[in-house]
């Protein structure tokens, strides 16, 4: 400790190559969340410099942690349920209200916290804040994701991506009835140009396409609402919500995007009724086929009964005998 009241640390061969983050845990003795919580305050420097959590020591480096103390460290949420893992990715279904990864305003307590916490491998090519993610779903939007544990193979899945060659599909609670049973909305998405925290179809967005079919209706009081099967054909941010909206059939519970507040409460929805609910893919490495379908939480499944609408078999409504 200097006169500052700061402690330094050298870093030994055995931590050489380590991440930051890790080595300071093992040498303040501390959960992992709070030693990236010091790093991403700026309270740890080496060489008189501040550095990145992901920071990878070198023997004969020093760390210099500042002794003023950090803010509230959120604890590192429990891992969601794990429905397929091995040591090269890992699909798991995230709860609502989970945010994935780091961002304005959600520092901590992320998917990619609960994921570091349980010693599950992320690939760095993610990048920072977000290492292992391949792609995301909103805060609010439950379903299956996956994760990347090696680079190459969060290279892999995003190229597959962007091929088309991922299956993802969402159920979606929407208010009314679609005037066509199957449909496709293709428009661009962009920012909203009188809401700069939303999205809309604009001419200047990216394309994006999605494919919808009607599985069945309901009835909510007076007011009819309609389970929808969405595939995405592109992966803009928002897509299904901002696409569902601009054809008049907002995702209930989502009051960003027009949802009525009313028939929300009437369903005892508390988020947007949208459910990430089939995955599937060739895995990178093996070429297995992995195909993964969650049922529907219990909040959607609570919806649709009060709708009268008795809850499907997700992998069943899911299916698509000719995705190809």
């Amino acid at each position: 400790m200097n006169d500052t009241g700061a402690t330094d640390h050298p870093v030994t061969s055995d931590d050489a190559g380590a991440r930051l983050d890790v080595v300071l845990a093992r040498l303040l003795d501390e959960p992992r969340s709070r030693a990236a919580a010091r790093i991403d305050a700026g309270a740890v420097t080496i060489a008189g410099a501040v550095v990145r959590r992901s920071h990878r020591v070198s023997e004969g480096e020093r760390i210099v942690v500042a002794a003023d103390e950090v803010g509230p460290v959120v604890d590192a949420p429990p891992l969601p349920p794990v429905r397929y893992r091995d040591e090269h990715l890992v699909v798991l279904a995230k709860p609502p209200g989970l945010v994935v990864h780091p961002g304005p305003g959600h520092a901590a307590g992320t998917l990619v916290d609960a994921l570091a916490a349980a010693g599950v491998p992320l690939a760095p090519a993610g990048g920072e804040g977000r290492p292992g993610i391949v792609h995301r779903l909103d805060r609010d939007t439950s379903g299956l994701l996956v994760v990347a544990s090696t680079d190459e193979v969060h290279a892999a899945l995003v190229e597959a991506l962007r091929r088309r060659q991922v299956v993802r599909r969402y159920l979606a609670l929407v208010d009314g009835v679609p005037a066509s049973p199957v449909g496709r909305i293709e428009a661009p998405i962009g920012r909203d140009p009188d809401h700069r925290r939303r999205f809309a179809t604009v001419p200047s967005g990216k394309d994006a396409a999605t494919r919808y079919t009607t599985i069945v209706s309901g009835m909510i009081g007076e007011r009819p609402v309609s389970l929808l099967a969405c595939r995405l054909e592109s992966g803009r941010t928002h897509q299904i919500r901002v696409h569902l909206t601009a054809i008049g059939h907002p995702v209930l519970g989502d009051p960003v995007y027009g949802s009525r507040p009313t028939v929300a409460a009437a369903l005892g929805l508390e988020r947007p009724a949208l459910h990430a609910g089939r995955l599937a893919f060739a895995h990178p490495v093996t070429g297995a086929g992995i195909d993964v379908s969650e049922p529907l939480p219990d909040d959607l499944t609570a919806a649709l009964q009060r709708a009268g609408i008795d809850p499907p078999d997700v992998a069943q409504v899911l299916a698509d005998p000719d995705e190809g």
